[in-house]
C-alpha cells in the first residue's frame, strides 16, 4: 500500500499519541484530488434504495430474498458475487430477523461475505482493498461502556445467526462494530444528503482537525479526498470528523464521545478559555433582554443569572428557565408533527418554536440557525419560495461564522440562496450567490461532476438573462 500511495504523492507515518497519519509527498493545490477510494463494504440507509449506487427511483427488489433493492440489471450484475451468498442467506430468516437487520448489520454481514469471496479469490484482492486494512483500524473497544459492550454482542450474535458459520468469533465481530463505529463514513450526494454508510480503510487513516486542509466528498460510492488550500509537501493531510457549527468545547465533547480523542488542532489550542467561553455564549448561548443589543451572556453567579458583556443588562435564571421550557416543549410537538406528515401544523409550530428562541437566544446561535433550516426546508417543500428565501438569507451570515471559507455546506448554501433567487426573478442576486457557490464547491467537490456542470450551466444562464436585461433597459 505505502508504495502505491508513494506514486499518489502520499505516505503513511505513525506518531505517538496520533496512530497512522497520511502525509503529503508533494505539494497539492486547491481542488486538487489527494486521494479516491470505492468503499470496501457499503450499504444503504434505507430499505428503499438501491444496495450498490444507493437510488431511490426504479427499484425493484430481489425476487428471491425480497430485502435488497436494485435500480436495474447493471447494478445488480455489479453486486452478484456477494449478493448471490447473501441472497441464500437472508432467503432463509424468519421475518422478525428481517426487520432486525440495520444497515450497521447489513454491513457486518456484507463484511464477512467479501472476506470470504476475497479468501477463496472469487473476488480479487489488492494493496488497497483487503480485509487486513479493516483489522488494522482502531477499534476503541477497551474504552466503550458495558451498555454499547453489550449492544455489539447482541449485534454480533445477530450477525452470527445470518451467517451461519460455526468457526465465527462472535467477540471479534463486536470488535468490528466498534471499528465501524470510529471509521465507517456517511457516504452522502452532491448537496451531502446521506445515502449510506461505507468502510473506506485506506481514507480511515486520515486524522481530524477543526481547521482542516482538505475535505471528503463523494461522487457516487467512490471518496474522494480533495485539498481546500494549499497543502505543502511533507504536511499531514486532515480533515473534520464533525460539521464544525459549534463552539470548540462543544466540538471536544463529540469528538470525545464518538472518536475517544481530544482535538489539539490550532483551531482548538489558538483559543484560550476566555475566549472560548465567549465563543460558547455566542453560538450556544443566551442573548441580551435589550433587542438592540447584540451582545452575549455570561453567567453571574452573585446575581444568579447572567449579565450582558456589552451593556451590562442582567436577565434572570428564572425568565430564561420559563422560556426554554416553552421552547423545549414545542419543539418537541413540532418534531413529533413533523415526523407524523402533518406538515402545516408542524410548520406553525416550527415558527413559535423560532420566535421562542429569538427571544432566548443570540442572533449567531446554533440552535436558532437549526430551526430556521427546518423552516427553509419545510418552504421549499411547500414551493413557497418567497418565505424560503427569507430564511435561507438569515442563515448565511451564520454559515459564514461557524464554517471555513472553503466549506462544502458554506458553498451549498450560497447554491440554495441562488436557486430561490432565480425562482423568483431576482437575476443579480441570484448571479452573486452562484458565483458565491461555484468559488468554494470548484474546491470542494471539483469542476467535472454532474452536480458541479450543472451548477456552472446555471450560473452562466443566469448571467445571459442578466446581461438581456441590462440591455433591455438601455434600449
Amino acid at each position: 500500500m505505502e508504495e502505491l500511495l508513494h506514486d499518489h504523492g502520499l505516505s503513511v507515518s505513525t506518531l505517538p499519541n496520533k496512530g497512522r497519519c497520511l502525509f503529503t509527498t508533494r505539494d497539492f493545490s486547491p481542488g486538487e484530488i489527494i486521494l479516491s477510494q470505492g468503499p470496501y463494504v457499503s450499504a444503504p440507509n434505507k430499505s428503499s434504495r438501491c444496495d450498490w449506487c444507493f437510488a431511490s427511483s426504479t427499484i425493484k427488489r430481489c425476487s428471491s430474498c425480497h430485502v435488497v433493492c436494485y435500480c436495474g440489471s447493471r447494478c445488480q450484475k455489479f453486486d452478484w458475487k456477494l449478493h448471490r451468498l447473501e441472497c441464500q442467506l437472508l432467503s432463509q430468516l424468519e421475518k422478525n430477523r428481517i426487520r432486525s437487520l440495520t444497515p450497521s448489520i447489513h454491513l457486518m454481514v456484507k463484511l464477512y461475505l467479501r472476506k470470504k469471496l476475497q479468501d477463496e479469490k472469487v473476488i480479487s484482492t489488492t494493496v488497497m482493498d483487503n480485509y487486513s486494512l479493516v483489522k488494522n483500524l482502531v477499534s476503541h473497544i477497551s474504552e466503550v461502556g458495558e451498555t454499547q459492550l453489550v449492544l455489539y454482542a447482541q449485534m454480533a450474535n445477530l450477525v452470527s445467526i445470518i451467517l451461519q458459520w460455526p468457526d465465527l468469533n462472535i467477540r471479534e465481530i463486536a470488535e468490528n462494530f466498534s471499528r465501524l463505529a470510529c471509521n465507517a463514513h456517511t457516504i452522502c450526494d452532491s448537496e451531502l444528503i446521506p445515502l449510506g454508510t461505507g468502510l473506506y480503510p485506506v481514507i480511515s487513516i486520515i486524522n481530524h482537525s477543526c481547521y482542516p486542509n482538505s475535505v471528503l466528498v463523494f461522487e457516487g460510492r467512490m471518496a474522494t479526498i480533495r485539498a481546500i488550500q494549499q497543502i505543502p509537501k511533507g504536511s499531514e493531510v486532515l480533515i473534520s470528523y464533525i460539521e464544525t457549527a459549534g463552539s470548540t468545547m462543544t466540538r471536544q465533547k463529540a469528538l470525545k464521545e464518538q472518536y475517544f480523542f481530544t482535538c489539539s488542532c490550532p483551531r482548538c489550542i489558538k483559543l484560550g478559555q476566555d475566549d472560548d467561553i465567549k465563543e460558547s455564549a455566542v453560538l450556544e448561548g443566551y442573548r441580551c433582554k435589550n433587542h438592540t443589543c447584540d451582545g452575549f451572556l455570561l453567567r453571574d453567579t452573585e446575581i444568579k443569572g447572567f449579565r450582558c458583556h456589552q451593556c451590562g443588562l442582567v436577565r434572570g435564571m428564572e425568565e430564561i428557565l420559563k422560556i426554554a421550557g416553552e421552547e423545549k416543549d414545542m419543539s418537541e410537538k413540532a418534531s413529533v408533527a413533523l415526523s407524523s406528515g402533518y406538515n402545516n401544523e408542524a410548520l406553525d409550530m416550527y415558527l413559535k418554536v423560532e420566535k421562542l428562541q429569538m427571544k432566548l437566544y443570540h442572533s449567531s446561535s446554533i440552535k436558532l440557525m437549526r430551526t430556521r433550516e427546518t423552516l427553509l426546508r419545510m418552504l421549499m417543500e411547500m414551493q413557497d419560495w418567497k418565505k424560503a428565501l427569507t430564511y435561507c438569507r438569515l442563515t448565511i451570515p451564520v454559515y459564514e461564522r461557524v464554517y471555513p471559507t472553503i466549506h462544502p455546506l458554506r458553498g451549498l448554501q450560497y447554491y440554495t440562496c441562488g436557486k430561490l433567487n432565480w425562482l423568483l426573478g431576482n437575476t443579480n442576486e441570484a448571479i452573486k450567490s452562484f458565483t458565491q457557490a461555484v468559488d468554494v464547491l470548484r474546491i470542494t467537490h471539483g469542476t467535472a461532476s454532474p452536480f458541479m456542470k450543472d451548477l456552472v450551466a446555471k450560473l452562466e444562464e443566469a448571467r445571459a438573462e442578466g446581461s438581456y436585461k441590462q440591455s433591455s433597459m438601455k434600449d
